[in-house]
């Protein structure tokens, strides 16, 4: 069985078309697992969300970026560590279609199953088993500057058996294997410095092999649309987030 994994789109539409056309096109991936992170960032919101809710192949879960703007939508509390992006986070939710924020907030946080006869987690990054059902305003997200293979096995430690751990939040590529586990968070598919979006293939049988994907794709004017939108630190995110591109 192969899957793919895809995660922190950031509404990045024409990133998502293009993984999504190299998925279809290989047309042998069974399942894909979106691990979060669909919305702020970048602004094509509703599109994004159309496209994930209107596949039957898709399973999605929530990320601390989708959980602040729900909780913004909802009236509900607003995570403390998130106040310097707040604004952004509201433009977001002022403009995104209440019916796919509604099925937004119906999507779990994280996924686990026996694939093959191979536990399998998806998850936007570590939760304390505490924290779960936490609020976003109560950080239930471990936080870690620099994943390695040591503080990911420190920090899911209570996953015993579970053979495959995909996870993002954090937009580089974080590929590792130890005698027991594969940690595989393939990166931002809609924050990188350059034009690509990555996302990852499974292929799960007897064993589990991994591989992670560069798909190319034209991002010139979705990168110039911030601007001609007025998108809150537009001019910010773009230097952060997408490496100053249009400068170059």
């Amino acid at each position: 069985m192969r899957i793919a994994v895809l995660t922190d789109i950031h509404g990045n539409l024409a990133a998502l078309q293009a993984v999504l056309g190299d998925i279809d096109k290989r047309g042998d991936v069974e399942h894909i697992y979106c691990l979060g992170d669909m919305l702020a960032i970048g602004y094509e919101t509703d599109r994004v969300l159309e496209l994930l809710f209107g596949r039957d192949d898709i399973s999605i879960i929530t990320g601390n970026h989708d959980e602040a703007v729900l909780a913004l939508s909802r009236q509900e509390t607003y995570p403390e560590s998130h106040k310097n992006e707040r604004a952004h986070h509201q433009w977001i939710a002022d403009r995104t279609d209440s019916g796919y924020l509604d099925l937004l907030h119906k999507q779990p946080r994280q996924i686990n199953q026996h694939i093959k006869g191979h536990a399998v987690l998806f998850t936007h990054y570590h939760i304390h088993p505490d924290k779960v059902n936490a609020h976003i305003s109560e950080d239930p997200f471990s936080r870690i500057v620099a994943p390695s293979l040591e503080n990911l096995e420190m920090l899911f430690q209570e996953q015993k058996d579970t053979e495959l751990i995909c996870f993002g939040h954090h937009h580089p590529l974080h590929h590792f294997r130890n005698d027991r586990k594969i940690f595989l968070n393939p990166g931002s598919l809609g924050c990188q410095p350059k034009p690509i979006a990555p996302y990852a293939i499974a292929r799960i049988e007897e064993d589990i092999r991994t591989t992670v994907i560069e798909v190319p794709y034209d991002n010139r004017a979705y990168l110039r649309g911030y601007e001609r939108l007025e998108v809150p630190e537009w001019d910010i995110i773009l230097k952060i987030f997408h490496g100053g591109q249009l400068q170059k």
